[in-house]
């Protein structure tokens, strides 16, 4: 089962790999993994995706507490949470006519064209793992040259927050 874990910490150097590596020590995953300031000045925080069942997510949780500068963490169920994902994909164009037919297909799905060059166009995507992957899957047959991912962020819904 995949959970989403929210972690705020202090932003100082070295957490996010001081994170990072206590799931390699521990043999657990990451699926995906993203960190930014928060709302806060001075928290960072990190979004990761890993496998597990409820046993290995209370090992997940009971660790990250243990790290010194981990200020609090947060399982986000799906169905209590937004989650969005960015990709950049850069796609080959061959000729005028296929430019034409990506971006008019780049439209429908709300995506956005933040470069053109004669023979490739750079795409910006957002939104649930499964839909990018969709929409990834549209554009194979022109030719995709590059992709960028930023890896799931979630909030939970409503006002709730992590840190008060």
């Amino acid at each position: 089962m995949k959970h989403t874990i929210a972690i705020l910490v202090k932003d100082h150097p070295g957490v996010l790999a001081r994170v990072s590596s206590l799931f390699n020590r521990r043999r657990f995953n990451i699926d995906s993994i993203a960190a930014g300031h928060s709302e806060k000045k001075g928290i960072t925080r990190i979004t990761i995706v890993t496998e597990g069942d409820e046993h290995i997510l209370e090992q997940i949780f009971k660790q990250l507490n243990k790290l010194v500068d981990v200020l609090r963490v947060r399982d986000l169920p799906r169905e209590t949470s937004v989650e969005r994902e960015l990709a950049l994909i850069k796609v080959s164009t061959k000729s005028v006519d296929q430019r034409t037919e990506i971006m008019q297909l780049v439209d429908t799905f709300r995506g956005h064209i933040v470069d053109i060059d004669k023979q490739a166009l750079t795409i910006e995507i957002t939104g649930t793992q499964e839909k990018i992957n969709a929409k990834l899957k549209l554009l194979e047959s022109f030719g995709i040259l590059e992709i960028a991912r930023t890896g799931k962020i979630s909030l939970s819904r409503g006002a709730q927050r992590i840190l008060n």
